[in-house]
């Protein structure tokens, strides 16, 4: 933001019944199209993964995995920034960088939610059957990961001030 940048902030009061009715309405398309991408970048893991291991890694599942997850981050980055938050992504070379910087991490620490709860049920809880590993790890962690994703890709990671400037003056 520069010296001659305003940034015009509506009070809570002034915001109307149809701004907000408008808000989320927007929200909801974006967690649809969240959902959708998150739907196909799960695939895009699931296939790399089980491709890498029927060709070139076939005795490195680790390896597999961390390919397959870089590949499908990549993917999910790619179309969030230009479906789901396509309004509020920069534009800038150092901002783009930034913002995908963010991403990356913001995937990790929800990698980090999901292995965790894995971790509290499988080793603090004592619930060590595959049945409990998956529920705590790709149902539970799954669903608390995705949730701080969304959350953080809207408050941290596409945040372009011009966005959010033409936001508040709309409403």
């Amino acid at each position: 933001m520069t010296s001659t940048d305003t940034l015009v902030v509506v009070p809570p009061e002034r915001v109307t019944p149809a701004g907000r009715f408008a808000t989320l309405i927007a929200t909801a398309r974006q967690l649809v199209s969240f959902g959708a991408i998150g739907a196909f970048c799960f695939l895009v893991d699931l296939g790399v993964y089980n491709l890498l291991r029927a060709t070139v890694l076939d005795d490195k599942p680790i390896g597999a995995k961390v390919a397959s997850a870089v590949v499908s981050t990549a993917v999910a980055y790619v179309l969030n920034r230009f479906i789901t938050f396509r309004a509020e992504r920069t534009t800038g070379r150092r901002e783009t960088i930034r913002e995908g910087l963010l991403f990356a991490l913001t995937n990790l620490i929800g990698l980090g939610i999901a292995a965790g709860c894995l971790y509290v049920s499988h080793y603090l809880l004592g619930f060590t059957s595959t049945l409990a590993d998956n529920v705590a790890g790709n149902g539970v962690g799954l669903v608390l990961g995705t949730a701080f994703r969304f959350a953080a890709y809207k408050a941290l990671v596409f945040r372009s001030r011009d966005a959010r400037r033409t936001k508040e003056i709309l409403e």
